[in-house]
């Protein structure tokens, strides 16, 4: 397991963070997304969606309604806010397990509500607000494939990329 956490002082920064994530992200990566309500959940998913050079990120929104949102980009972008889910069978009902693998990247806002329904190899990224701006963020990474994404990420977050 491996784990960074930083402070970001504003929402452009937390943006930058995401933009910055999203460029070292591979196929089937898991991102579960963790916070209270107006962390910043979904402007994080749709910086990340920048990072992955998705079209229009003005097209990224929170599937609160409609559970899972997909976009084209470099890595096909699935969206999912199980918020509303009355329980994590309804999340497997989704057809998570399948998404998992078909090559994209699926970030899952409140993924501590399904959390029995994760992979083992994922990223969980905490946001806790300081304040009204600045947030700190945990990103915990665990299996092949995150960890090497981590460790990526964590040497350009360093400078020595």
């Amino acid at each position: 397991m491996k784990q960074i956490t930083l402070t970001v002082a504003n929402l452009q920064e937390t943006e930058k963070f995401g933009r910055d994530l999203g460029r070292y992200l591979l196929p089937n990566t898991i991102i579960g997304l963790n916070g209270p309500l107006g962390a910043g959940k979904t402007h994080l998913v749709k910086a990340i969606a920048e990072g992955l050079n998705i079209p229009n990120s003005a097209s990224v929104t929170s599937p609160t309604f409609g559970l899972i949102h997909e976009y084209p980009s470099r890595l096909m972008i699935y969206h999912f806010d199980v918020y509303r889910l009355p329980n994590e069978e309804a999340f497997v009902d989704l057809g998570a397990y399948e998404y998992y693998e078909m090559g994209g990247v699926c970030l899952i806002e409140w993924a501590d509500r399904v959390k029995n329904h994760l992979p083992e190899d994922r990223i969980e990224i905490h946001i806790t607000p300081v304040d009204e701006q600045q947030r700190s963020i945990q990103v915990v990474a665990s299996g092949t494939i995150s960890e090497t994404i981590l460790e990526r990420f964590a040497e350009k977050l360093n400078g020595s990329d």
